[in-house]
């Protein structure tokens, strides 16, 4: 006969659960899911799918501008830049399908970026949001949220994984958060995916005004940055 196996006590099994769900727990297995997440990205290039010109699996139609859209907010998530991925959008399928592709990928992959926030972030990074920046900032995150992410997606120049994470850290619902990203989502990402699907015709009236577009809003949100930078410094 063989023994039982002697079972820990119950007092060790609760405070080893109460240990792994901790915030600060939660907090750190976020942080490795993101280094790893990085990792991949840098390992695996997801952005071949610009160069190579054809979607990774053989599909066609409606099924490819989907498993697109899927691997979009995935790669996302995983800190892919988004210009890159609208330019191949735009590339493989054109103005309106990939515009529809590249938007669902945005919406998709805030959602997962703010899930991960929120469940794994949030608890033990709140009790430091104590400077008076900090503070304000999460304020107006969590009182006025979609008008405040509308602002910030419609602006070029605040990234867009910092936004996700900083908007889950905050008290914002999903809804406003989602739709606030796909509105203010659509001005740049269909300027990239135009450029994208003209790419073969630079001299194109759409690929112009769609490459001047980025130009001005990418100069523009330069110099809101180093005017806020500048200020800040004198404050």
């Amino acid at each position: 006969m063989f023994e039982p196996v002697p079972r820990p006590p119950a007092g060790l099994v609760v405070r080893c659960a109460q240990v792994l769900l901790s915030p600060w727990s939660r907090l750190s297995f976020l942080a490795l899911v993101l280094a790893c997440a990085g990792a991949l990205v840098v390992l695996y290039e997801p952005q071949r799918l610009l160069s190579e010109g054809r979607p990774p699996v053989q599909l066609s139609g409606a099924a490819a501008v989907v498993l697109f859209a899927v691997g979009y907010g995935v790669c996302t998530a995983a800190f892919v830049p988004r210009p890159l991925l609208n330019l191949a959008a735009g590339a493989l399928f054109g103005s309106a399908a990939g515009l529809g592709s590249a938007l669902a990928g945005t919406v998709l992959g805030a959602g997962i970026a703010f899930t991960l926030g929120r469940l794994l972030g949030q608890d033990a990074l709140r009790p430091l949001l104590r400077g008076r920046w900090l503070r304000a900032a999460d304020h107006q995150l969590s009182s006025h949220g979609f008008r405040s992410m509308l602002a910030v997606r419609l602006f070029p120049g605040v990234p867009f994984a910092a936004a996700n994470y900083c908007a889950a850290v905050s008290r914002m619902g999903y809804t406003p958060f989602l739709l606030a990203t796909g509105l203010g989502s659509i001005p740049n990402t269909a300027a990239y995916v135009i450029a994208g699907s003209r790419a073969g015709s630079p001299t194109s009236p759409a690929f112009v005004i769609s490459t001047g577009f980025i130009v001005v809003t990418g100069i523009a949100a330069a110099v809101v940055a180093w005017r806020k930078r500048h200020r800040l410094r004198g404050d």
